[in-house]
């Protein structure tokens, strides 16, 4: 029989990977992980591809129980890691052995927790990913006695010398959780220009999330005053990016994210950046958040150097898992 993951506490955990890249041309949303940055840390420090299936918890405390020694990493928000009550880390990886409860509490600060299983786990897919999908009614939340088939197993990893298991592997950690205010980057958007003077306040006063937010778009309010489309021509519906930031004509900002329709009709002021999709993944409903104008060659520029720090980590993985032995599951 196969080895599995037994969910005891589901919270809300759905299967995820980094989405249905070059979907959209047919319709469909991207979906996936919606803090990508976590997704690809986790699934690399176990030796995965990083586009391989994970656990992505959301907001409640979530915990399971392995048939089989397992080798896992959990990223993302700040939380309260356990295995049989005994505290683990995030950003580096660690063993449960087959039977040891694993337990991740008190997501705070952020939103979200990534948690990666050495081999990953087997999932259905839909148009090449296990992204969920709402509106399809694709890839349910987990529930409790839900099991995980895990695609390999784990060899034993005992240090040679003190017996016990060594990483240090240095993961390129996502961007410090503020405690009030975070700050999303955006470079200017297609319709900058017909908001004039005005598009100086999309920098103003900060913004708070809507608990109507989701995985398709954030609703933003603001005590300040909003940007206004000076220019009186018809918008009509065109595509739009991962990201766009809307202005429609009511007291609210809409900011799209992966789970969006891929097309729509308000005008798009800006557009937030790669590395800034990934925090706006973890901004919980309440808090409030700025946005910071970035040029198309700093925002390109910022995404290059998280990626290279995570291009960096890969080769220290492979390094120390060939050194201990431990399969590496490059291709997803």
């Amino acid at each position: 029989m196969a080895d599995t993951l037994t969910v005891r506490t589901p919270g809300h955990t759905t299967v995820q990977d980094l989405g249905r890249t070059g979907r959209s041309r047919h319709g469909l949303p991207a979906n996936g992980a919606l803090d990508q940055h976590s997704a690809r840390v986790a699934n690399i420090l176990c030796g995965n591809d990083e586009r391989a299936p994970l656990l992505e918890l959301t907001a409640l405390d979530f915990a399971c129980v392995p048939s089989a020694d397992i080798l896992v990493a959990v990223t993302g928000a700040p939380a309260d890691v356990t295995v049989s009550a005994a505290p683990r880390p995030q950003w580096e990886p660690f063993v449960v052995r087959a039977g040891e409860p694993l337990r991740v509490a008190g997501i705070r600060q952020g939103l979200r927790v990534y948690l990666a299983v050495l081999g990953s786990v087997e999932t259905e897919y839909l148009q090449g990913s296990c992204a969920p999908d709402t509106v399809l009614g694709f890839g349910p939340a987990l529930r409790a006695g839900d099991e995980l088939t895990l695609r390999a197993s784990c060899p034993p990893l005992d240090h040679p010398y003190s017996r016990i298991p060594l990483f240090r592997l240095a993961a390129p950690a996502a961007a410090a959780f503020p405690a009030t205010t975070w700050t999303i980057d955006v470079t200017d958007g297609p319709d900058r220009a017909e908001f004039g003077d005005t598009a100086s306040r999309l920098f103003g006063a900060p913004f708070t999330v809507s608990p109507r937010s989701n995985h398709i778009g954030l609703r933003l309010g603001s005590e300040g005053r909003l940007p206004r489309r000076t220019d009186t021509g018809e918008v009509l519906s065109r595509g739009v990016p991962i990201g766009a930031v809307e202005v429609p004509a009511g007291d609210e900002l809409l900011v799209l994210h992966r789970g969006r329709g891929v097309t729509a009709g308000y005008p798009v002021l800006a557009v937030v950046t790669a590395t800034g999709l990934s925090a706006l993944g973890q901004v919980r409903p309440g808090q409030a958040l700025r946005f910071r104008h970035r040029t198309l060659d700093e925002a390109v520029t910022a995404y290059r150097a998280q990626r290279a720090a995570v291009d960096a980590l890969r080769a220290r993985v492979r390094t120390a898992f060939d050194t201990l032995r431990i399969p590496v599951h490059a291709g997803g």
